[in-house]
């Protein structure tokens, strides 16, 4: 009896201790979140609620994120890549650093998010979109005595010595997208000549994308280059900051989300990855001043999203300016021929 007793307490030990194992493993997915911090923080704490999985959130740049996955690419720490411009989820999947996923939840997407989904073999999907352009603090332009630039071409006229912050490309997605967008729209001979006449007029290149049209809310600087998006969430939250769709046209960015190749919790990765692309959690971006249009077309959409169809977009080449090869020959040309000079 006493034996029979024993071997039942070893049992029921042995039976708890890999119960408490499998749910200490199964309770935890390592987020890297590449959109603004409030809602990567949003998006953490709305999904721990709807599932009890505690999410571990790294918020870094599109293009910081992009390099700490390929540096931890034979021992992956992270489980999902959620935000950022998608050229650097492409370079990750053709990389291999990425997995492929079909969730059950891609049946109302739209079709720029399945496009990405379809360009990666399945490794990554398009979560939002937004268009490029930039933003001015009114205030401080009234009180120069400037007009509002309205086009690219305004962006490199000597009034606007000084006035200007952009992200620098190699840690921003934004700063890679306009770089790309230059290319596209002008052709690159005489994209690399205006960036470098641009150039003159940039007091700071930030590490990341939104960062210079929040300091051209609090004052800091008179211009931002950003996503449209970026520039409505300051005025959203009380800045003069007025934003601009390019005359001449612009380009676009698709934020993306990819499940890590090697992740340490596949199935939490896939839980996370199917939630955030229901129309419930993109609805709530908006409650964070994030005024991308969503991916899900069920998803509510804030009335101050600006509205793509009305802005004059660029057929940007996704598949070519987020391939690995193209991505890294431009960046080094930016480096070479715009990064290496003084900044005034």
């Amino acid at each position: 009896m006493k034996f029979r007793s024993n071997v039942i307490a070893a049992l029921l030990l042995s039976a708890g201790v890999l119960y408490a194992g499998s749910a200490s493993a199964a309770g935890r997915v390592t987020l890297y979140c590449s959109s603004d911090e409030a809602w990567c923080q949003q998006a953490k704490t709305e999904f721990e609620k709807a599932t009890g999985i505690t999410v571990d959130m790294t918020r870094k740049s599109s293009g910081e994120t992009y390099a700490q996955i390929k540096a931890e690419a034979a021992n992956p720490k992270g489980d999902v890549w959620w935000g950022g411009t998608g050229d650097p989820h492409l370079q990750a999947a053709e990389e291999n650093l990425t997995q492929a996923y079909v969730s059950p939840n891609r049946r109302r997407i739209a079709a720029f998010a399945m496009n990405q989904a379809k360009a990666s073999g399945d490794k990554t999907i398009g979560i939002y979109s937004g268009a490029l352009g930039w933003g001015y603090n009114s205030e401080l332009l009234t009180k120069q005595g400037l007009p509002a630039p309205m086009c690219w071409a305004d962006l490199i006229k000597p009034a606007y010595k000084g006035k200007i912050q952009m992200a620098n490309p190699n840690s921003s997605g934004t700063a890679y997208t306009t770089l790309a967008t230059l290319v596209q729209l002008m052709g690159e001979d005489d994209a690399f000549k205006y960036l470098k006449a641009l150039h003159k007029n940039i007091n700071q290149y930030t590490k990341s994308g939104s960062a210079p049209i929040k300091a051209a809310g609090r004052g800091e600087t008179t211009i931002g280059i950003v996503f449209m998006h970026d520039a409505v969430a300051q005025a959203a939250a009380g800045f003069p900051v007025k934003p601009v769709a390019p005359c001449e046209g612009t380009g676009y960015e698709i934020g993306s989300m990819s499940i890590i190749k090697g992740s340490r919790n596949l199935e939490n990765a896939k839980k996370f990855y199917d939630w955030a692309l229901t129309a419930e959690s993109q609805s709530r971006a908006k409650d964070v001043k994030s005024f991308q249009v969503p991916s899900n077309l069920d998803a509510e959409v804030s009335p101050l999203t600006p509205n793509l169809s009305t802005i004059k977009l660029i057929n940007y080449n996704f598949v070519k300016y987020g391939s690995s090869a193209e991505r890294k020959r431009l960046l080094k040309k930016w480096d070479d021929e715009v990064g290496s000079m003084p900044v005034n």
